[in-house]
């Protein structure tokens, strides 16, 4: 195991790789700790698509794809959370609509240009090659701010989580919230798309939650396990993959899932 992870470290992408991961992942588990008991967490999953597409127009357009994509997720999760609170347009309804119309620009879009290159692809089913020193900075940068303004507004997400309307009653500001909420999902959502793709990084939001609520109740320690199980799982399938020579973003949520079935045999065991 230590030759494995020695033999990691010494490769540059490896550790851009490993950085960008662990903040990703620390900080989409914590936003999960608040999307998924409010039945948001498919906003994460419209929102990949919808950077997909914004991506596939870029490179379409000769321009950079975070600087497109980002600013493109960040509105759309402004209106997915909009609709969301409709009344005549169910959220999951919103949500399967978006996804479908994102994939089909996208994919429509790359068929008209330059087809499915490299770099498409790696946006799409995550590419660990395609970490550069720019990604990194950009990605720690951003990680940092989400995990700030998160911890800052920690009770305040807490009180949005359980009881919305007390916090409209006592705060006022709940909308607010909700929006910062949606801005910060979009980020991480954008960040994470590189490595572990499109497809697949709604997962590092919903599994390491849905693992911590199976052995926690107490929101805190739900952000918390979530925290550790999300990094521990991102290092386990990083190196797994290496060992294997396996797509890195398959062999992390496949991990993660092995995680939320043991931590899920491990609460039955407990309540018995």
């Amino acid at each position: 195991m230590m030759a494995i992870i020695c033999r990691i470290l010494s490769y540059p992408f490896m550790t851009n790789a490993l950085v960008v991961g662990t903040i990703v992942s620390l900080c989409a588990s914590m936003l999960g700790a608040s999307l998924v008991p409010k039945r948001y967490s498919m906003i994460g999953d419209g929102l990949s698509h919808v950077g997909f597409a914004a991506v596939a127009v870029a490179y379409a357009l000769d321009m950079t794809p975070l600087t497109v994509a980002m600013p493109v997720c960040m509105v759309t999760a402004f209106l997915l959370l909009r609709i969301h609170e409709s009344s005549k347009v169910k959220g999951d309804a919103a949500i399967a609509v978006v996804c479908s119309a994102a994939l089909a620009i996208g994919v429509m879009t790359v068929s008209l240009t330059t087809g499915m290159n490299t770099d498409v692809n790696s946006y799409l089913f995550g590419s660990i090659l395609a970490m550069s020193k720019d990604d990194v900075r950009l990605s720690v940068a951003l990680g940092l701010v989400v995990m700030v303004v998160y911890l800052l507004f920690y009770n305040r997400f807490f009180s949005l989580t359980f009881d919305e309307e007390f916090t409209r009653a006592t705060d006022g500001h709940a909308e607010t919230y909700k929006t910062v909420l949606a801005l910060l999902t979009a980020a991480i959502v954008v960040l994470g798309m590189r490595m572990m793709g499109a497809l697949l990084i709604s997962s590092l939001i919903v599994i390491p939650t849905l693992s911590a609520m199976r052995a926690c109740r107490r929101f805190s320690m739900v952000v918390t396990l979530g925290a550790v199980v999300s990094v521990v799982c991102f290092m386990a399938g990083v190196t797994a993959s290496f060992a294997l020579s396996v797509p890195t973003g398959a062999c992390v949520v496949l991990v993660d899932l092995a995680a939320f079935c043991l931590l899920s045999l491990i609460s039955k065991v407990m309540r018995r």
